[in-house]
């Protein structure tokens, strides 16, 4: 069962306060320059609070969530140090394919 790593925040906090935007686009960048596979989702679609683990921190962020999922902890790890300012969690899924419902 894969495990994802999530940071979640108020999407007024990371998408307009925040560069959130530039930091993964570097990402982006680096992946394609190294061949690596892309492991991270950006995604502000409501039905990822079906997932429990992030529907459970909901009520602890102010307006509509956004969550930045990836199957890489370090990367989240690093977020959360460079954010500050967000909530960070991890999940298991039956199927890796699953979790594509919830960040397409």
């Amino acid at each position: 069962m894969p495990t994802y790593y999530f940071t979640a925040a108020s999407e007024q906090f990371l998408l307009q306060e925040e560069p959130v935007e530039e930091i993964l686009r570097e990402r982006l960048r680096f992946y394609n320059e190294n061949n690596l596979t892309i492991d991270f989702w950006l995604t502000k679609k409501t039905n990822i609070l079906q997932i429990p683990e992030i529907s459970a921190i909901k009520n602890n962020i102010r307006g509509d969530l956004v969550a930045i999922i990836s199957t890489n902890p370090t990367f989240i790890n690093w977020l959360k140090l460079r954010l500050q300012y967000v909530i960070t969690g991890t999940f298991s899924m039956n199927n890796s394919t699953d979790i594509l419902q919830y960040v397409q």
